[in-house]
């Protein structure tokens, strides 16, 4: 099981629990040295072409997801011990509607306790389009051009915005690893996505496994594919 703690200063309030893997700070192997070449490259920009492709391929993976949850399965386990699907599901609807304010250059403390209580309503029936809508707004931000470029003002300080949505693209896909497992659906995660985090979960695994919110990571061995060690790094078994 995948432990989730609640930290003051992350993007949460009382009723919402954050999985705080995505929102650290890192070693972000994709984060280009601005000093050394002050100059976009053809390759910078196809890479940031590929990561706003990649937010929102997994954003609407996630979304598919959550519109095959059975009526009954709403309050079903998940791999992440302390939430339940519609938790699960609340959490990504929540760090969804963060995103424009923080592209707009909003603090955390700015933003306050807007986004506070629940987002999601009684209606279950609403809840996909819901998540839909939100997925969507927010890949709309991301996907303006020079987004990646910006500064966005997190928790624990400044971070540039092709991190942020590495951070982004990051929770949809281990997130719908974790829904699909809980609803029965199919958990086979993009593989591009996997590309692009393995390293990344493998540059702060250090990080990961130092900081008590995950159980101890899996090795699935360095023969195992790229999505199990990827889900072992978070303390997933595949």
């Amino acid at each position: 099981m995948v432990r989730v703690i609640e930290l003051p200063f992350v993007l949460t309030s009382v009723t919402e629990t954050i999985t705080v893997l995505w929102f650290w700070p890192s070693q972000d192997p994709v984060r280009k040295d601005e000093s050394a070449n002050p100059t976009s490259t053809d390759q910078e920009i196809d890479m940031a072409h590929d990561l706003v492709d990649l937010h929102g391929r997994t954003g609407q993976r996630f979304a598919s997801l959550v519109a095959g949850v059975g009526a009954g399965q709403w309050h079903d386990k998940t791999p992440c011990s302390e939430w339940d699907v519609r938790a699960l599901v609340h959490h990504l609807l929540y760090e969804q509607v963060w995103v424009p304010p923080l592209f707009d250059g909003q603090s955390t403390s700015e933003v306050g306790d807007r986004f506070d209580g629940d987002l999601m309503g009684d209606d279950r029936s609403a809840w996909p389009g819901l998540l839909t809508s939100s997925i969507q707004t927010a890949h709309a931000v991301v996907a303006q051009p020079g987004s990646l470029e910006e500064t966005v003002h997190l928790s624990f300080g400044d971070t540039s915005g092709s991190e942020y949505v590495t951070q982004l693209t990051g929770d949809f896909a281990i997130h719908a690893w974790d829904l699909a497992r809980a609803t029965g659906q199919d958990d086979t995660m993009d593989p591009d996505a996997v590309a692009l985090l393995l390293p990344w979960a493998q540059a702060n695994a250090e990080l990961l496994a130092a900081s008590g919110m995950f159980d101890p990571p899996v090795d699935p061995g360095d023969d195992a594919p790229a999505q199990a060690r990827l889900l072992g790094l978070v303390g997933r078994r595949a």
